[in-house]
């Protein structure tokens, strides 16, 4: 082994004196710092590079990831009337459904109206032959006639027998007899008048005439038929139209504040909406209550009562009623969108427009009044709720307020140069 292959002996054995001397351990270390140095360099330059082709103003994470600013929409708290309402679903029911039958039994001649035909009170609707009754009243009157000439002449006769009765030229016994004859005669008298006038009343049941302003339904009985007052199915229906009212019901835990109402001397105003509840019929006002809560389903029923001059309730219609029992005046009022319920109970987030950030505030609700609803207490007017876009947020985090014409996620803003990148990526290349 020569000298060269000694210097590569084991670290421990003895090196020779002549070998050569090894670099010192220094050297390398300083090449390695250098290296990391170098790196650095590199690492320093790539991200000015980065930044420089990376458009200004473009969020740390455009696509919404962990440290995105969620935009929101924001409402203001207001401060105005809210009407406390009660709705339920109703019936519509005419205040009068009549079935119209006859009074007498005799032919039906004629037939005066037409099927759904809207008639009023009066109106002619229907004839019977009225020949069997005029006979009737012609034998009263005669009747009648016979009997005024027997009771004139039982007059005339008690006269002569009060004066022969003072000379006693007849007995008392014929006196008396002759005053029970025109007594009599009297009662014939109004037994005749009695057929008459029950003649022309009969010949008035011959023509049928409306009872009530109303529609009329499906004709029942064609001309020609014998009818008589003992007919179920009758001639045809009549239903009052105008005025009509709506039976609905309300749970009687609603009943304190409409007694209340109502014992002021208040007037309840009744709005009617189709079954969809989007398009508003009629307005009228309750007229009446029922006067015992069905035990079954613990509500009780209410009746409003309609004009109606325009047709748009139609009975057995199913409609919507929104029952106005109050109105609360100068209350804090918010949209419905930015109510929240959760763990916190029911709350809302509330806008600090200094900072941007948003915090939950609970809040106690009162009535609430289509898309709007009023704060007991937890709100004040002029606070900032946020209406859109909760459901990324938390208590104190930042967000961006978008404007009304905003789109639900920021966009990424345009580059008004397309090649600028393109030159900015080569110029660090160079």
């Amino acid at each position: 082994m020569d000298d060269r292959t000694k210097t590569e002996a084991w670290p421990g054995q003895t090196k020779p004196a002549d070998a050569p001397t090894r670099p010192a351990p220094a050297a390398p270390r300083r090449s390695g710092a250098g290296g990391w140095i170098v790196a650095g360099l590199i690492l320093v330059a790539i991200a000015g590079a980065v930044w420089w082709v990376w458009p200004q103003g473009k969020p740390a994470n455009p696509r919404g990831g962990r440290n995105a600013v969620p935009p929101v929409a924001t409402a203001t708290v207001t401060s105005g009337d809210i009407n406390v309402t009660i709705n339920a679903l109703g019936t519509v029911t005419s205040l009068a459904t009549i079935t119209i039958k006859s009074q007498i039994s005799g032919q039906l001649i004629a037939v005066n109206y037409t099927e759904g035909q809207i008639v009023k009170k009066g109106d002619l609707l229907a004839e019977i032959d009225s020949r069997p009754y005029q006979l009737s009243l012609a034998q009263g009157q005669g009747a009648l006639k016979r009997d005024q000439a027997l009771l004139e002449s039982a007059k005339l006769d008690l006269e002569r027998y009060q004066g022969l009765v003072k000379s006693n030229a007849i007995p008392r016994q014929q006196l008396d007899q002759q005053v029970a004859t025109v007594k009599q005669d009297e009662g014939n008298i109004i037994t005749d008048q009695a057929q008459i006038d029950t003649a022309n009343l009969n010949i008035a049941y011959c023509h049928i005439v409306a009872p009530v302003n109303g529609r009329l339904g499906l004709r029942l009985v064609d001309p020609g038929n014998y009818v008589t007052p003992n007919d179920a199915n009758g001639l045809v229906t009549i239903t009052q139209l105008s005025p009509i009212s709506v039976i609905f019901t309300t749970a009687e835990d609603n009943l304190p504040p409409i007694f209340a109402r109502l014992k002021a001397g208040a007037t309840l105003e009744a709005t009617a909406f189709d079954r969809s509840g989007s398009t508003r019929l009629a307005v009228g006002t309750v007229s009446s209550l029922d006067n015992q809560i069905d035990t079954t389903t613990g509500t009780l029923k209410l009746r409003a009562q309609f004009d109606n001059g325009d047709g748009a309730l139609f009975p057995n219609q199913f409609v919507n009623i929104s029952l106005l029992v109050d109105t609360l005046h100068n209350t804090p009022i918010i949209p419905t969108a930015a109510v929240q319920r959760g763990a916190p109970g029911t709350f809302v987030y509330l806008l600090d427009p200094q900072k941007s950030t948003v915090s939950v505030q609970k809040v106690v609700l009162g009535p609430t009044d289509a898309d709007r609803v009023s704060v007991k207490s937890g709100l004040k007017p002029g606070d900032q709720v946020v209406v859109d876009g909760a459901d990324k947020l938390r208590d104190g985090v930042q967000v961006t307020v978008r404007g009304p014409g905003d789109n639900a996620a920021p966009a990424a803003p345009a580059n008004p140069n397309p090649n600028q990148g393109r030159r900015r990526r080569r110029d660090n290349q160079n």
